[in-house]
């Protein structure tokens, strides 16, 4: 019933400003019974329903040939015609569903609709704007809650994996409330931001939705292409996701209620570390075995085997609670909820709880004036005694954490084989710890007034704050306190984003055939962020208030601010439902930026060729082409780089100092990304097969980088537009009914994306003789480990592209690694010596496509959900084998078994994947080279769901009990050697190389029950 709402509240809407009145409730029975007529026109009565029989609240009833008979359905789907004449045909069309056309001869009608496959009139929310999705010209996909809460998360963005084509989504970790990165369409900054930014219910909260309870979310629009993008200049860079709440709807109350409940294991993937036997015989196999020289080196030592893994980990437990309750009149509809997320990690010792409630409000004191307040909060918390991840990779089964009596052994233990590792359960047994608490609330005050039936003023005003805390415990017992005699360290910070928009709104049509609609607008928002920290050493065990620390270590405080101003407008124009025309301009003002003005916009044009009158393929229910073209623009991360700065916060044996932190460029200005593209939209079939295609090129220009600059006056770094980037690629989506009848639904729907991304120009660096050339530059992997892959910036490759020295394999005759080199005259060769290697590129990050498949069958009141996802060609840097199968390299920690067509070097002859093993060995082979990089690909299986729908329940006062098994993580078809191919985000960022200590994702296993009254 939910999903029947807006277009219910839209209907009713229109027909009020049409000035047609809503039907009041009748009484009377009977189906296509004819009674006599008495008079030559009459009350034509009826109800409207959908195929179960649920009343359609606020659907359209007219008179066919006579405008000025029309009515809408009430709460009880319901509606009176007066004035009818018999043997009239009577229209009824409701949005979702497909129009019927009935003969009236006095009968009362008892008319059910069918939901449509793909409904045209559909209502779109672009944030600012909405229209119908036959009226849409740029390339967007707007999803359904119903398709989004098949994963048991507090984050929305891990919501979107697979579902929609041209967004990659990097998921969360396995850890409860770990958030995903989101990049759509590519990469197009290298050092600006690259994520999307999030609007919900038309304010922009930034690039994440924060802590917005999934469970009251109505729908999600990705908005893609500049055509909608562009209206929100520096912020539609890389694309917008729309977020649409739940409201109140006109109708009866309605209360629902959600519990979901989970359990979670560990899914380490093809990773799998040795046992003590599997190690003994590993390090029996050292070509200079004879060199191992430890205590315990017997045979004797392969019965010994501790399993780290098991100690840290156990089964996970989730739970979560969601309670709503809805319903109003033609003067006031409200909404309010109630949620609870509860999640226990499937490592040991951290625990994740949000609490959330949000109440929304409409009210309509005068025909022209609506009222919409709405508050939001949540409350997140977290306690953090997790049990170490790296160590359930890393210590040696051999050594145990427990003595024979079961005591836990000292730090740094002499029976220990590793006797230099500490013994991190003594840390958490001192009571090391960290908690968190995460407060957020948004308040908005929106309202609308009607001048005229085709004039609107539309003002959104919100209210952001957020509040972090922090505290962490380290206890003097423990490693980290013993030489401070404990630390104890607090941390706040206070976020405040302000914003309002004031639009005013035009819809008109203009004859029969002319549609106009446009928007003319003002924006200003602000941020404020302020933090403060304290860090105090020494104190007596278990006391974990700051003042209680002898002395102070260290304190820290800070303020940063921006504000963007933007006036913009945006227009529509239709012409007899066949051609399509769009444009918008948007100038932006920002702070943090030497230019501060800049000036974007976008066209697009649409054309509907099945309306045309030559066109005579019945079989084509709707086929519409799209083009578009146009500009958004995207400012550096740092919010001061157009300035000198100085750094105040520095001493000289306690005087305070300042020295110069950074140089600014005043001349800093925007980075604009041009998109261009064309796409076709098609439905075939009475709607039962549908298919989306979207090209697209985006060049970005005077793209924002740091450069690197002489460290001489102690900055090593300056913001500059330095060059030129490009992504091309397409979107493909098919969807359709393979079966669709009364008892059976079986749909099956399919996305793949491509996106080749292209360095196009770069900065000059000054060469030896004095010119200015444009070089490859060298930079990081991002991982931020030592050792690990370099990537490289070269004008014509991807911006991913990997850097290395280039894997040759293993020497047959002495089971030496190798690699390969350039010989003088050029050509590539062999070479056994790490030093002499030349470094090549050997690939990048971006796979060469990626999507997602799902199917749904139905069988009377049972249902079965299946959602997939996929990854072609793209490549990781597996740096875990650097330490786990290092040849031998690394004896203090544990090694990882060799995997399905690998082998071992043991004797000459032998073709081998692995080099000869040595006990402490400086071969090199574990080095970084092309050796540890992997094919990505994957093949998985996100998610099933089996589900039961009880809707005979209706004389208890139920009017739906759904009852639900689902299994996320089921399995993952893949020949990556790691945990996962599909690597976690790591603060919001894809990454392209795993670390040593990878918290897995999970796999879980869910009991859902949702009721509605």
């Amino acid at each position: 019933m939910k999903k029947r709402f807006f277009p219910a509240l839209m209907a009713t809407a229109f027909l009020a400003s049409a000035g047609i009145p809503s039907a009041q409730a009748t009484e009377g029975g009977g189906s296509y019974a004819p009674v006599a007529a008495q008079q030559q026109t009459a009350a034509c009565e009826g109800t409207v329903t959908d195929d179960t029989g649920e009343p359609l609240v606020g659907a359209t009833v007219k008179v066919v040939g006579d405008a000025t008979k029309a009515a809408s359905t009430d709460i009880d789907g319901k509606f009176s015609l007066k004035g009818v004449k018999a043997g009239s045909s009577i229209i009824v069309s409701y949005i979702g569903y497909n129009d019927k056309t009935v003969v009236w001869n006095g009968q009362h009608l008892d008319i059910k609709l069918s939901e449509a496959a793909n409904t045209l009139d559909e209502v779109v929310v672009l944030g600012y704007t909405v229209q119908t999705k036959e009226s849409l010209t740029g390339a967007l996909t707007s999803i359904k809650d119903t398709k989004l809460k098949d994963v048991t998360t507090p984050n929305l963005a891990n919501m979107l994996n697979g579902k929609v084509s041209g967004v990659y989504v990097a998921p969360g970790s396995g850890q409860p409330g770990a958030g995903a990165a989101v990049v759509i369409r590519g990469q197009a900054s290298l050092s600006g931001a690259t994520a999307p930014i999030w609007v919900v219910d038309g304010v922009i909260v930034g690039t994440g939705a924060g802590d917005l309870n999934p469970d009251d979310v109505e729908s999600m629009t990705i908005l893609k292409d500049a055509a909608s993008t562009a209206i929100y200049g520096s912020d539609g860079a890389n694309g917008v996701v729309v977020v649409t709440t739940k409201k109140g709807k006109s109708g009866e109350m309605k209360a629902s209620a959600s519990v979901k409940l989970g359990i979670a294991n560990l899914n380490n993937g093809r990773f799998e570390v040795m046992d003590g036997a599997g190690l003994y015989d590993y390090f029996a196999s050292f070509q200079n075995a004879d060199a191992i020289k430890f205590t315990r080196w017997t045979p004797e030592l392969r019965n010994d085997n501790f399993s780290w893994w098991d100690l840290a980990t156990h089964t996970g437990f989730s739970q979560d609670y969601h309670v709503s309750i809805s319903g109003g009149n033609d003067k006031l509809n409200s909404y309010f909820s109630l949620g609870y997320y509860d999640e226990d990690g499937a490592v040991k010792g951290y625990k994740f709880q949000k609490y959330s409630f949000r109440a929304t409000t409409e009210y309509k004191p005068y025909k022209f004036l609506t009222i919409r307040p709405t508050l939001y909060g949540s409350r997140r918390d977290i306690e953090d005694r997790q049990y170490s991840v790296s160590a359930m990779y890393s210590m040696l089964p051999w050594d145990s954490p427990y003595d024979e009596e079961g005591n836990l052994v000292p730090n740094r233990y002499s029976g220990w084989v590793n006797s230099q590792q500490n013994n991190y359960l003594n840390d958490l047994e001192a009571g090391n710890k960290g908690t968190s608490v995460n407060y957020e609330f948004n308040g908005n005050f929106d309202f609308d007034v009607q001048f005229t039936p085709w004039l609107k003023w539309q003002s959104v005003n919100s209210y952001r704050f957020n509040q972090y805390k922090t505290h962490s415990y380290t206890d003097p017992r423990s490693v980290g306190g013993e030489g401070v005699d404990g630390r104890i360290y607090e941390w706040s910070s206070d976020v405040v984003r302000k914003s309002t928009t004031q639009k005013l709104l035009f819809n008109k049509m203009f004859g029969t055939k002319h549609r106009l609609d446009g928007l003319l607008a003002y924006e200003y928002k602000d941020y404020k962020y302020t933090y403060m920290s304290a860090t105090g050493v020494g104190f007596v065990p278990g006391i974990e208030v700051l003042d209680v620390t002898a002395k102070p270590e260290a304190v820290g405080g800070g303020v940063t601010e921006y504000a963007v101003q933007s006036y913009f407008t945006k227009w529509n124009y239709m012409y007899d439902n066949r051609y399509l025309l769009e444009a918008g301009f948007r100038r932006d003002g920002a702070s943090n930026l030497g230019q501060r003005w800049g000036n974007l916009y976008s066209v697009s044009g649409g054309w509907i060729i099945n309306r045309e009158s030559w066109f005579n393929a019945p079989w084509v229910s709707f086929l519409k082409l799209r083009a578009s073209y146009g500009s958004v623009g995207n400012r550096p991360s740092s919010l001061y780089p157009q300035y000198d700065l100085y750094s105040v916060g520095v001493n000289y044996n306690g005087v305070p100092g300042a020295l110069i932190s950074q140089i600014g460029n005043k001349d800093l200005t925007w980075e604009r990304t041009f998109t261009g593209g064309v796409g076709l939209d098609a439905n075939f079939f009475n709607d039962r097969l549908r298919v989306n295609f979207d090209w697209y090129n985006k060049n970005t220009d005077n793209v924002i980088y740091a450069v690197p600059v002489t460290g001489l006056v102690g900055v090593t770094s300056i913001y500059r537009n330095i060059g030129k980037m490009r992504n091309r690629g397409i979107e493909l989506t098919i969807g359709g009914e393979i079966i669709a009848t009364r008892d059976w639904t079986w749909s099956l729907e399919a996305n793949l994306t491509t996106n080749k991304n292209e360095l196009r120009d770069l900065y000059k660096q000054k060469e030896a003789d004095g010119t200015m050339v444009v070089k490859p530059v060298i930079i990081g992997d991002g991982s931020g480990i030592a050792g690990s892959a370099n990537r490289l910036l070269e004008v014509g490759e991807p911006v991913d592209t990997y850097w290395l020295k280039e894997w040759a394999g293993v020497n047959p005759d002495n089971g030496a690694p190798q690699w390969y080199m350039d010989d003088e005259d050029g050509n590539k060769v062999i070479t056994d010596n790490y030093a002499k290697a030349d470094y090549y590129k050997v690939g990048s990050v971006s796979p060469d496509f990626y999507g997602g498949f799902s199917t749904s069958l139905r069988w009377k009141d049972l249902d079965l959900n299946a959602n997939f996802g996929y990854s072609v060609g793209g490549k990781i840097f597996n740096y875990s084998r650097i330490e786990y199968d290092s040849d031998g390299a690394y004896v203090d920690r544990n090694q990882m078994k060799l995997q399905s067509g690998w082998s071992r070097w043991e004797k000459p002859g032998d073709i081998a994947t692995h080099p000869v093993a040595k006990y402490n060995n400086t071969d090199k082979g574990n080095l970084a080279s092309s050796r540890f990089l992997e094919d990505s690909d994957f093949l998985k299986l996100r998610s099933l769901t089996v589900g039961y729908n009880f809707n005979q329940l209706r004389r208890y006062g139920i009017s739906n009990l759904r009852v639900s098994l689902s299994g996320e993580n089921l399995f993952t078809v893949t020949k990556y050697s790691g945990v996962d191919p599909e690597l976690p985000a790591s603060d919001g960022v894809v990454m392209g190389t795993t670390g040593a200590s990878v918290y897995p994702s999970v796999r879980r296993f869910s009991l859902g029950i949702n009721i509605t009254l």
